[in-house]
């Protein structure tokens, strides 16, 4: 009997044993959902977008309509001359192979009241134009949508439409000022891979020491010092939201009615 209960005992500790050593591994193990999560996390990068070309000569002038006092809404003709670019072409380059790329070609981007733009392939079109006063930014996009950006590439006009126009937007057109681009809308497939980030920024030039760009993408903070295309890459499919604020040296963003935009996009497998 003693032998008997001296192996009851031996029994007893080695199963306590057991349990505190699968305890102790437990405890430090982490939890799976934890790795999994870690593991998942997408690492969104921006990045510069290099080999375009540069246009420099381009040229976009509006020419009707002439007087930018329009007697009533509705839809207003538009007539730009364009100089050194071709409508409708093909950019050239391998950007137009890793882009989201139009295949109408070249275009214009007419931008109203730093709303999404409208592309257009051609010099005059039509637009349904609402009574007020409207705040008009249009410039010349190459075919995968990245702005032509030099002193004559961009047209900007103040529309007064309707016999007694009010002005709801109250935008200085001499103060420093962001208009957003790209991205926008849907992507799909090979084009989620690479995200063409582009805005204009009128009256004031981005340096480390003076105006930058705040962009923040999906919560990710990154900060813009020189006005260049960049590539965004890393984005998870789903909505995508996209932040963009002009700043001061101290970070703080610039007085303006279009100096802090939001958009949202969608990136489908």
């Amino acid at each position: 009997m003693k032998k008997l209960h001296t192996f009851k005992i031996f029994v007893l500790l080695a199963v306590v044993a057991i349990s505190c050593k699968q305890q102790k591994k437990e405890n430090t193990e982490p939890p799976k959902e934890q790795v999994s999560s870690t593991m998942e996390k997408p690492n969104i990068t921006l990045e510069k977008l290099k080999g375009s070309p540069a246009y420099t000569d381009a040229l976009l002038e509006l020419q009707v309509p002439k007087n930018v006092k329009i007697t009533k809404g509705g839809e207003v003709d538009f007539t730009f001359t364009v100089d050194n670019y071709q409508l409708g072409a093909q950019t050239e380059g391998p950007n137009a192979q890793q882009l989201a790329n139009s295949g109408k070609g070249q275009h214009i981007h007419f931008i109203l009241n730093n709303q999404p733009y409208s592309a257009h392939y051609e010099s005059a079109f039509a637009k349904e134009i609402p009574n007020g006063v409207h705040h008009l930014v249009a410039f010349l996009s190459r075919s995968y949508h990245e702005s032509v950006k030099n002193d004559n590439s961009v047209v900007v006009k103040k529309l007064e439409v309707g016999e007694q126009a009010t002005d709801t937007v109250g935008l200085d057109m001499a103060a420093p000022t962001l208009i957003y681009s790209r991205p926008k809308g849907e992507y799909k497939g090979a084009d989620t891979k690479n995200i063409l980030l582009d805005f204009f920024v009128l009256n004031a030039s981005l340096s480390e020491e003076g105006t930058k760009v705040r962009a923040t993408i999906n919560g990710k903070e990154f900060t813009i010092t020189d006005w260049v295309p960049y590539i965004i890459k890393g984005l998870p499919i789903g909505v995508v939201t996209i932040k963009l604020e002009l700043i001061d040296v101290a970070g703080n963003v610039i007085p303006g009615p279009f100096n802090t935009v939001t958009r949202t996009i969608t990136l489908k497998p």
